[in-house]
């Protein structure tokens, strides 16, 4: 999930893999199921009345739980408001949802006080936010403890649509992430949008005589440079996704292979063999061999993902608000 879903920029501090691995067995399928068993229901019918009204809602949910994770660990520091704290930073511009997350917390709060933590509400809502948006479903694992830090300053690093696939791996393997992660939760790209500014340049200025990107296909040029013309509205908004812009699936991926990708980060995996490889599987159209494995391969990388840094009762807290600390 940037995986950029508006700015689409992350952060990383590193990580071995076996550290992701051993603060993630605090986390357990059903963790609430005694001290608030509604928890998981009302933050579906929470994230549900949201994305009625506006389901655009669904990517920004997405990208604002990726954020949280490669930010201090997914222990919900994105939510903590501050001139200091992550909502601050360049890279945390145009993050929403926090309404979402507000509301769930509250009528939590009301039925289990003090009980389910901030982070695990995000991580419930951007499971939802996909579910909602036909896309796949899968267990959360839960017992994440809210962090007591959030700082603008660590949120310096995070990917960026400018990162070569070389720089992406590095990115995502400093969290613990390997390549089959990466391209599987690029994928979230297939909802979603950015301005026109973070990828201008590939349309008009990509090289020093002011020619276009070569890897973008000429018709899909052609339709961009329509969309986002030299002098226009830099902060217009265009789907990452173009052919299917609402619904979760294997579109973003043929996108790519078809030279149809959005962020110049995003059309760079056709050009590296092992991550072209992975593009071509989840692109492939037959049925029940390939077609359809994104679906399971999503959720398997949002469970990892979603396990990055979790905090426990030693070096956490379950917030009574959101946005700041007890």
């Amino acid at each position: 999930m940037g995986v950029y879903l508006g700015n689409y920029c992350f952060v990383m501090i590193i990580v071995l893999v076996l550290g992701a691995e051993v603060r993630s067995q605090s986390l357990k399928n059903g963790y609430y199921s005694t001290s608030c068993p509604k928890a998981e229901s009302i933050v579906r019918s929470t994230v549900e009345s949201h994305f009625d009204s506006d389901p655009t809602i669904s990517p920004g949910l997405l990208r604002l739980h990726f954020h949280d994770c490669f930010v201090q660990g997914c222990d919900g520091s994105v939510l903590i408001k501050g001139k200091t704290a992550e909502q601050a930073a360049l890279a945390s511009s145009g993050l929403r949802g926090f309404e979402v997350i507000d509301d769930a917390k509250a009528r939590l709060e009301s039925v289990c006080p003090g009980v389910v933590s901030c982070a695990d509400i995000l991580a419930l809502a951007a499971r939802d936010a996909v579910d909602l948006s036909s896309g796949p479903s899968w267990t959360v694992p839960t017992g994440r403890k809210d962090g007591r830090i959030s700082l603008a300053s660590e949120a310096s690093n995070l990917p960026s649509p400018l990162d070569s696939v070389a720089v992406q791996k590095q990115k995502f393997q400093a969290k613990g992430l390997d390549t089959h992660d990466l391209v599987t939760l690029l994928g979230a790209h297939t909802i979603g949008q950015t301005d026109c500014q973070f990828f201008r340049y590939r349309l008009y200025n990509f090289t020093v005589t002011g020619n276009s990107d070569p890897t973008i296909s000429p018709s899909f040029l052609t339709q961009l440079k329509t969309l986002c013309p030299p002098n226009g509205d830099g902060s217009k908004r265009v789907a990452l996704d173009i052919g299917s812009p609402s619904n979760f699936d294997v579109s973003f991926f043929k996108n790519v292979r078809d030279g149809n990708g959005i962020l110049e980060s995003d059309q760079r995996l056709w050009s590296d063999s092992e991550t072209n490889d992975m593009v071509k599987k989840y692109a492939s159209t037959i049925r029940g061999l390939l077609g359809f494995r994104f679906d399971n391969e999503f959720g398997k990388a949002m469970v990892k993902m979603s396990s990055i840094d979790v905090k426990s009762d030693v070096d956490g807290e379950v917030r009574k608000i959101c946005s700041q600390v007890n």
